[in-house]
C-alpha cells in the first residue's frame, strides 16, 4: 500500500499552492464546493473560501471565484457558452450509455442536475481498483476546465453546435463523477451550496484585511467578482482603493423597496423627500465617451443596436466628454401615451431590421440620474446634487418629472398626475442619499397604486391540458431566499398570458430546462414575471412556508434579472401587514 501511495504522489499535476503561477487539480475546487454544501453557517463559509484562496496560486483566484458562484465569465464580457440542457444530456448519454429512464430516475432521486450527473457517471464507471499495473488517470486541473470553457465560448458559425458538444464531451470524459457534477453545475450556473457573491466578498475582505465596504465598492466598479478576487489577493487594501470606474462596463443598478403610500415614504425619509414619476418603461444605463455611446439594460445586456434613435439623441444632446447616465425608455403611441411594456420589449429584442422597428415602435428617453462625469465618480454625491449635475448636461433630453416636498397632499396630486399620464406611480428618493449599486434599500422607495404584485422567478412548469396541451403553461413561481440564495416556490399559476406568450414562454423555458419529472419541466431560474394575487397564506406544502392565493401573471419582466426578484423576507412582510389589516378589520 505504501508503494501505491508513493506512486500516486508522482501522478498529480502541476500543483503550486500559494505561488503566483501554477495550477491546481479541479478536484480541489470541487471539494471546497462540497464542503460549502455541507455548511450552514455563513461565518464558516467565509472562512472556507478565504482559506482556499490563500493556498492556491494567485493567478487562479479570479477563475476560482467566478466558478464558486457559478460563473465562468464576467457578465459585461458578453461571452457565453450557449450550451443547452438538451446538449448536456446528449453528451452525458453518449459518455455513459444511459437510457432515458435512468436519467429520469436519477433526476427524480435528487432534483439536482449536478447530483443526477454524478449518479449516472458512478453507474458507468463503477468502483475503481488501484493497482500497480493500472496507472492513475491524469487529474484535470482548474486551468484545463477554464481553457475548455473559453474555447467553447469562441466557437461560432456553421457546425458550432457539434463542435461544442465534442469539446464538452472531451472535458467530461476526463472527469470523475464528483468532478462531472460540478462541471454541469457551473455550466448551468446552479451551484446550490449557499455561497453567494456576497459571501465571496466577505472572504476576500477577511483574506486581505480590507473593510467589506471597500471590497463591495471594487466589485461594483469592475462588475467582476473574479477580478476583485485577484486585486484583493495580489494587491490588498491599497490595490482595492485604486479601482476606478470604467466606461462601457455597466454597473449594477440601485434598487428600491416598496412603500404603501406617499405618507409612508415621507415618514421613512424623515418628513421630506424627492418624488419622481415611476415610468412604465425599461430602465437603461448609458455610457458615453466622446461620440461613442453604448446602452445597457438593467440586466447589464448591451442593447445599443436596438436603440439607434436613443444613441443619436444622447450623442447630439449630452454636454459631456465622458458620462454614465441612468434613464428610462418608454414606447410611445400615436396619442403620446406609453404603450404596453410588451411593445417596448420587442424593440429591445430586435437587432435586425431595426429601422422598420424604430418607425413602428417609437421610443422616448427620460433621464433620472448621473453616476460619472468627465473622470469623476458621482455615486457618493447626494441625490439632489447629482440631479443638478444631470440638468446641466442633459440638453434637450427630458428629465423624469420630479418634485421635492414635505406635503402629502402635493405628493398625492403628483401621484395622480403620473397615473393619468399612463405610468405606474412614483419613486421617492431621499434627497441626501448616495447611489448604492446593486443594493435594495430604503433610500429609494417605489409607490404603486396597488402593492398586490410581486416580481417572481419561474423555476418549473407543467405541460398544459386541453387547448394548452402543447405549451408549458402552468408555472411554479419562486421568491429568493436572501440567506441561501435559493429560489423557493410560493405558488403556481396558468393565468394571465396570451396564446402567443404561452408559445414564446414554452420555447424560452425549454432552452433553460435542467431536468424533467413526469409532466413537470424544471428550469434554470432565469425568467422573471410580475405576478398579481389576492392574498398570501401560510402553507406547509412549500418549503418557503407561504403560498399566493389566485396568482396570475401581469407581465413578463424581460428587463429584470432573477437577483432582482422579490424575496421571502418581502413576502413575509406583506403577509404580516395583511394579517394586521385583517385583525384591525375584525
Amino acid at each position: 500500500m505504501s508503494v501505491i501511495i508513493l506512486l500516486l504522489k508522482f501522478v498529480k499535476p502541476r500543483i503550486h499552492y500559494g505561488d503566483p503561477m501554477g495550477d491546481i487539480p479541479f478536484r480541489d475546487l470541487v471539494e471546497l464546493c462540497e464542503a460549502l454544501e455541507r455548511t450552514t453557517k455563513r461565518s464558516s463559509m467565509i472562512a472556507l473560501i478565504a482559506s482556499f484562496f490563500k493556498k492556491i496560486p494567485s493567478d487562479l483566484v479570479g477563475i476560482a471565484a467566478r466558478m464558486i458562484v457559478g460563473k465562468i465569465f464576467p457578465e459585461w464580457s458578453h461571452k457565453t457558452l450557449d450550451i443547452s440542457w438538451r446538449t448536456i444530456i446528449k453528451v452525458i448519454k453518449e459518455i455513459t450509455g444511459t437510457k432515458p429512464k435512468d436519467i429520469l430516475d436519477a433526476f427524480n432521486k435528487t432534483g439536482d442536475p449536478g447530483d443526477m450527473t454524478k449518479i449516472l457517471f458512478e453507474k458507468k464507471k463503477g468502483v475503481k481498483q488501484i493497482t500497480l499495473l493500472a496507472p492513475q488517470k491524469q487529474q484535470i486541473t482548474l486551468l484545463d476546465v477554464y481553457k475548455i470553457f473559453n474555447e467553447v465560448s469562441e466557437v461560432k458559425g456553421e457546425g458550432s453546435k457539434r463542435k461544442k458538444e465534442l469539446l464538452l464531451r472531451g472535458l467530461l470524459e476526463k472527469c470523475e463523477p464528483l468532478e462531472a457534477k460540478y462541471i454541469v453545475k457551473i455550466l448551468l450556473g446552479e451551484m446550490r451550496h449557499g455561497a453567494s457573491e456576497g459571501i465571496v466578498e466577505e472572504a476576500l475582505a477577511l483574506l486581505s484585511n480590507a473593510p467589506i465596504e471597500l471590497v463591495k465598492r471594487a466589485h461594483m466598479l469592475t462588475g467582476d467578482i473574479g477580478e476583485v478576487a485577484e486585486i484583493a489577493v495580489k494587491g490588498g487594501i491599497r490595490a482595492l482603493k485604486e479601482v476606478k470606474m470604467r466606461l462601457f462596463h455597466p454597473i449594477e443598478p440601485m434598487l428600491a423597496q416598496a412603500a404603501e403610500s406617499v405618507e409612508e415614504a415621507l415618514k421613512i425619509h424623515g418628513g421630506r423627500t424627492a418624488f419622481e414619476w415611476k415610468l412604465d418603461g425599461a430602465r437603461v444605463q448609458i455610457h458615453k465617451k466622446e461620440n461613442e455611446v453604448k446602452i445597457f439594460s438593467r440586466r447589464l445586456t448591451d442593447v445599443t443596436l436596438s436603440l439607434p434613435d436613443v444613441v443619436a439623441q444622447v450623442r447630439d444632446n449630452i454636454k459631456a466628454r465622458e458620462v454614465i447616465l441612468e434613464g428610462e425608455v418608454i414606447a410611445i403611441g400615436n396619442d403620446g401615451k406609453p404603450l404596453p411594456f410588451q411593445h417596448l420589449m420587442r424593440r429591445f429584442r430586435r437587432v435586425k431590421d431595426v429601422k422598420e422597428m424604430v418607425e413602428e415602435i417609437p421610443v422616448r428617453l427620460y433621464l433620472f440620474d448621473i453616476l460619472y462625469l468627465n473622470g469623476n465618480l458621482l455615486i457618493d454625491m447626494p441625490y439632489v446634487e447629482r440631479r443638478e449635475k444631470l440638468y446641466e448636461i442633459s440638453g434637450d433630453i427630458q428629465l423624469v418629472p420630479q418634485i421635492i416636498t414635505s406635503d402629502s397632499k402635493e405628493a398625492e396630486h403628483f401621484f395622480k398626475a403620473a397615473r393619468s399620464a399612463g405610468h405606474e406611480g412614483l419613486m421617492a428618493k431621499k434627497p441626501n442619499s448616495d447611489y448604492t449599486p446593486g443594493i435594495r434599500g430604503k433610500k429609494w422607495l417605489k409607490i404603486k397604486e396597488t402593492l398586490d404584485t410581486l416580481d417572481l422567478v419561474i423555476v418549473a412548469a407543467d405541460w398544459g391540458y386541453g387547448r394548452r396541451y402543447k405549451w408549458l403553461s402552468d408555472y411554479y413561481l419562486a421568491a429568493r431566499d436572501e440567506n441561501s440564495g435559493e429560489f423557493l416556490v410560493v405558488g403556481k399559476t396558468f393565468k394571465g398570458l396570451t396564446d402567443e406568450e404561452f408559445e414564446h414562454m414554452t420555447k424560452r423555458l425549454l432552452e433553460l430546462k435542467i431536468g424533467e419529472r413526469g409532466r413537470t419541466v424544471f428550469v434554470k431560474p432565469e425568467v422573471v414575471v410580475e405576478v398579481a394575487f389576492d392574498e398570501i397564506q401560510k402553507s406547509p406544502k412549500y418549503k418557503s412556508g407561504y403560498a399566493l392565493r389566485f396568482a396570475r401573471i401581469v407581465r413578463i419582466r424581460e428587463d429584470k434579472r432573477p437577483e432582482e426578484a422579490d424575496t421571502i423576507t418581502r413576502i413575509r412582510e406583506l403577509f404580516e401587514k395583511q394579517f394586521r389589516s385583517k385583525a384591525r378589520a375584525e
